[in-house]
This record gives structure tokens, C-alpha cells and sequence, in this order.
């Protein structure tokens, strides 16, 4: 930051006396690529934010703000990725597996957490979301995968050497692909001349959700509140049903074998206080107030599971933008 407004202060002078077209071509040019280089190119227009870093206050509010039910994903994710983020020489890069049934905020609270990393600008460049489903749909063509996917890393990293990649669906894709990546995250200084050790991956998967689950239920029976649930007390269960779990992407995979993954983090499921919470949010988010009446209504039109006790919503929260199109 110094070095750029020290840059831009001694072209002052020689912008002031240029010709428009020399403006155009030579100075601004320099400028421009001053901006990109230090990644600030929204710095003429007032924003401080750093590219690349995170600030821990902001992402602690958005995630109080938006991510419900999810003590220890939230727990987890401020203190892995700022940690990472601030270390200018990591060993190796960071690997998150976020586990857990369909609406429970995987996908959720990967979109906020690059979104208070990275601008959107930046996004482009250094943000890379891989779905199985529709990146890879033919187990026929899996050598092809591989090296498709081989190449978007090499070439996203090269680009941006925090590049954030979010493998979503991973339970659906084909046993085997993922290993392809096993290279990236593995202790290595260099691959072919490019350090992956300060890129980020993180892993989306409903495998364990049964687990995560069982866990959850046996401890609202015993009147237990969720929040005293541990990292310790689900990990294992989660990491050994992902790489069980036959046709999926974690079987038997080297990403796990080889304990390159950091954290499997669990997401537990909704019960109705949360997904009201969600109502709630969702209502503000659209400048209106978070009705009462409408929260309830929406919330008791989920299904809930199992059958006898309904405590769990079954897509969690992720039909409450719908819901709330017919409500309003």
C-alpha cells in the first residue's frame, strides 16, 4: 500500500503535464497495473479491504448474521481460515470437508466466507467452484476428469496463489477423481515449479449426515443442548462414513487415507427454532420486518423428521426463500 501511493504520488505531477493520449496509454496503464498487482483495484473508490485477507470481526457477524444451528462449523471456520490466511509460509494447504444433510448452510457458509476474503472482482480470478454433478456427470471419461482437473488447479494457483477451490457434491462424484488433487495438497514445497501450500479447498458432502444425525437426536432426547456437542465427539464417525461409503467420491480416497484433509466439519440438522431464524433473516434480507406470523407459518409448513418426534427439517433451510414467495 505504501509503495503504490508512493508510486502514485510521483506520477501526480507527470499526469498533470501529459498529453490525453499518453494519459491513456502510458500512465494508466502503469497505474492500472500497480492496482492489480497489489490486488486494490477498488482503491480510488474508498474501499480498504486487503485482497486475500480476511477481517475476523466482519466474518464473525456475517456468519452470527446468517449460518444458524452450526456451532461448530462457525468455531471451526474462524479459527482455521484467518490462521491460515495470516501465515505467509504454510506447510501445506488448507483442506475443510464440510459434511451434512441438503439445507443445513455448507454451501451457504463457503459463499460468505470467500465473499469476505476476495471482492468479486478478485473473485473471478481466484474462486473456483467444481460440482461433480455437472462438471463430471460420465464415469466413462474419468482420465479426462483427471486431467481437466489436474489443470484448473495448476492453472487457477499459477493466476493466484490463494486461490480458494469448493468442491461441491463431492459424495456424487465418481470414486477416484478426487484423487487426481492428492498432489496439490500434499506436503510439497513445489510441483513443476508452483507452491500450492497457500491455496484453500474445501470439500461439500452429504456423507456422515446420518451420523451427524444420530449424534444430534441422541442428545435432544436426553435434553441435551446440541452446543455441547464436540469436534471429538463426531469427527471420526464422519471422516470413516465418508471413506466407506461406496460409489462416492470420498471411497476409499488418498485425500483422506493420506490425513491431507484438515477438518471434516460436521453441520447438524435443522430443528424448528432454526429454521425460523432462518424466516427471519431471509424476511430482513428483502427490507422486510421479520414478522412473527409469517416466521411461525413458514416454519410449520417444512416437513420435519422423524416421523414420530419431527425435530429435523428435512431440507433443512434451504426451500425458505420459496416458502416465502408465497407468503408475501
Amino acid at each position: 500500500m505504501k509503495l503504490l501511493r508512493a508510486a502514485l504520488w510521483l506520477l501526480l505531477p507527470v499526469i498533470s503535464r501529459a498529453e490525453p493520449i499518453s494519459i491513456t496509454v502510458g500512465t494508466v496503464s502503469v497505474i492500472t497495473g500497480l492496482i492489480s498487482y497489489y490486488g486494490l483495484h477498488n482503491y480510488f473508490w474508498g474501499s480498504s479491504r486487503v485482497e486475500g485477507t480476511v477481517n475476523v470481526t466482519a466474518l464473525q457477524l456475517d456468519f452470527e448474521k446468517n449460518i444458524f444451528g452450526q456451532h461448530l462449523a462457525k468455531q471451526v471456520i474462524i479459527k482455521a481460515v484467518p490462521r491460515f490466511l495470516s501465515n505467509e509460509n504454510p506447510k501445506k494447504p488448507l483442506a475443510l470437508s464440510l459434511h451434512g444433510w441438503t439445507g443445513t448452510g455448507k454451501n451457504y457458509i463457503s459463499q460468505i466466507l470467500v465473499n469476505n476474503i476476495y471482492s468479486e472482482y478478485m473473485r473471478k480470478k481466484c474462486v473456483r467452484t467444481i460440482v461433480a454433478t455437472l462438471h463430471f456427470p460420465h464415469a466413462s471419461h474419468i482420465q479426462e476428469y483427471k486431467d481437466q482437473l489436474q489443470t484448473l488447479v495448476r492453472s487457477s494457483v499459477s493466476d493466484c496463489e490463494r486461490s480458494i477451490f469448493i468442491f461441491d457434491e463431492i459424495d456424487k462424484m465418481h470414486p477416484g477423481l478426487i484423487d487426481a488433487i492428492k498432489p496439490f495438497l500434499d506436503y510439497y514445497d513445489h510441483i513443476d515449479g508452483v507452491s500450492y501450500r497457500k491455496a484453500i479447498f474445501i470439500f461439500l458432502s452429504n456423507a456422515g449426515g446420518e451420523k451427524i444425525t444420530e449424534l444430534s437426536l441422541k442428545f435432544w432426547r436426553a435434553g441435551r443442548d446440541r452446543e455441547e456437542i464436540k469436534l471429538s465427539d463426531v469427527e471420526k464417525d464422519v471422516y470413516l462414513s465418508a471413506f466407506n461409503k461406496k460409489d462416492s467420491g470420498y471411497w476409499h480416497s488418498s485425500l483422506i487415507d493420506k490425513n491431507l484433509i484438515d477438518v471434516f466439519v460436521p453441520f447438524f440438522p435443522m430443528e424448528f427454532r432454526h429454521v425460523k431464524m432462518c424466516v427471519k433473516a431471509e424476511l430482513e434480507r428483502r427490507g422486510h420486518d421479520a414478522d412473527e406470523e409469517i416466521t411461525i407459518a413458514i416454519a410449520k409448513d417444512m416437513t420435519y423428521y422423524p416421523s414420530g418426534e419431527k425435530v429435523y427439517s428435512v431440507k433443512g433451510c434451504k426451500t425458505v426463500s420459496t416458502k416465502l414467495d408465497l407468503f408475501l
